[in-house]
């Protein structure tokens, strides 16, 4: 269709650069991407693979914490407490971070939960992988209840981030009396 319209003059070299560079294409404007460039704002010294990292833990927390669609105080409490074991985060630089997680809760708890998991899958290994996974249950227990929806969050993940269902069990087996299935 471009080449059609570039020999009748309808086309201006540059015309689609500028209207692009506007929009900010190239960069990755998804709410994952706004929390990748809030986590590389907070940690100027990390390499790629590490803002990767925190960046997908960071979106599974979201991403457990508003499973059961109610994003509370005392879940971002157990959000922000993870977030403060990163080296070199900050206080304001949590802050920051759980502001983009309140702003694209549901896009990255949703759209972009299935990235955040492969990304992990690809550049953690088991260790970090199984370490992420207990995070995540303790998050989904911060309330004192685990629900079905959360349940089923932490399964599907446990199975995309290449763990079995045994280390998710052994995982939940300490918050048992929470569960409400």
């Amino acid at each position: 269709m471009l080449a059609a319209h570039a020999g009748s003059g309808c086309y201006k070299p540059g015309m689609f650069g500028r209207w692009l560079k506007a929009l900010g294409v190239g960069e990755d404007a998804s709410a994952g991407g706004t929390l990748r460039a809030s986590i590389a704002r907070e940690l100027p010294g990390a390499d790629p693979e590490t803002v990767s990292v925190v960046t997908s833990i960071a979106g599974l927390l979201g991403t457990v914490a508003y499973a059961d669609r109610d994003y509370s105080a005392v879940e971002e409490a157990r959000v922000r407490a993870e977030l403060l074991r990163v080296q070199g985060m900050t206080g304001s630089g949590v802050d920051a971070i759980c502001k983009t997680l309140r702003e694209h809760i549901v896009e990255i708890s949703s759209v972009e939960t299935p990235r955040f998991a492969r990304v992990l899958l690809e550049l953690a290994d088991e260790d970090l992988r199984r370490e992420v996974l207990g995070t995540l249950v303790e998050l989904a227990a911060a309330d004192e209840s685990i629900t079905l929806a959360e349940t089923n969050m932490l399964r599907q993940l446990t199975k995309s981030l290449g763990l079995s269902p045994g280390d998710y069990l052994e995982l939940q087996e300490r918050h048992r009396q929470h569960l409400k299935l």
